[in-house]
């Protein structure tokens, strides 16, 4: 684990792997990919968006301090800034994919559009979907697609890498059930993510429910209310949990001092941070630095 250094963010062009047809789009191999970067199993983050998809092999990824135990068909999507690491057991076999946020921006009229897809939330745990057995084809088939794209360009080629990473995104959607089913008003999954989008925007200035609700035009009853129906949180847990997840991360550089990581997060002083992150983590900030150096 790393203890004396900060968490390194990596960009699309540090982790290329020779000739691209384009700079914001990086295909590979899992075995291929480890094997030219042996040092990234380290805490890190990407300014990009980056997936990963398991065929074969063992072992844990973290993503955001929360585990999860690598299986065949697993697919992990990760937004920019998530710290994520991972330790294998055994040989391991899939697919990385490195796409930058402005990939699509040529391509499609809303520069939003990808984050409409559930895995693209941020949160961690909804970012791991287990593919069903019939759907691990199709993505791999894609995968390949683009890989023979790269290795052989022709005409149109950025245009066809988009097509296929958009038919990514949509059949891992379809055949894990989190297209939506019709169900739940559209407006809703604009207004859950535009809620989300300000808090991560926000959350060291705005701690309560009623400015997000100020700048959503919604009362903050009925912020509570929507976001206890479509998360079973409240819109104060959703901020909470954000203020603590990047206190986490600053937590892993040990060079910052407590007092230093709650004046950043806008606290008071250091024992009402202290009392914050014990009361919402369950240890004291030192004792969380102290079981992950």
């Amino acid at each position: 684990m790393m203890s004396k250094a900060h968490i390194p963010t990596y960009d699309i062009c540090s982790l290329s792997m020779g000739v691209q047809v384009t700079e914001d789009l990086l295909v590979a191999r899992f075995p291929d990919y480890l094997e030219a970067h042996q040092h990234i199993h380290f805490p890190h983050r990407h300014s990009f968006y980056h997936l990963a998809l398991f065929t074969a092999g063992e072992g844990t990824h973290t993503i955001d301090f929360e585990t999860f135990p690598v299986k065949p068909g697993q697919f992990y999507f990760m937004v920019p800034g998530q710290v994520h690491s991972w330790f294998f057991s055994g040989k391991i076999n899939g697919y990385v994919m490195n796409v930058s946020a402005g990939f699509f921006n040529a391509f499609l009229q809303d520069p939003a559009y990808v984050e409409r897809f559930p895995f693209f939330s941020g949160v961690s745990a909804e970012g791991v979907v287990q593919l069903p057995k019939a759907a691990i084809p199709v993505a791999t088939e894609l995968l390949e697609a683009m890989l023979q794209e790269m290795k052989h360009p022709q005409g149109y080629s950025q245009d066809m890498l988009r097509l296929l990473v958009l038919e990514l995104f949509i059949q891992v959607t379809r055949n894990t059930g989190q297209a939506p089913s019709g169900q739940e008003p559209p407006h809703n999954y604009v207004l859950l993510r535009n809620f989300r989008k300000l808090v991560d925007q926000h959350y060291m200035q705005l701690r309560l429910p009623k400015d997000y609700a100020a700048l959503l035009y919604v009362t903050p009853n009925y912020l509570n209310a929507f976001c206890r129906h479509m998360l079973g949180k409240s819109a104060g847990e959703i901020i909470r949990d954000r203020v603590l997840l990047e206190a986490k991360r600053l937590l892993i550089n040990a060079d910052m001092s407590i007092a230093t990581i709650a004046w950043q997060l806008n606290f008071a002083d250091n024992s009402y941070f202290t009392k914050f992150f014990k009361k919402y983590a369950g240890v004291t900030p030192e004792e969380f630095r102290k079981n992950i150096s």
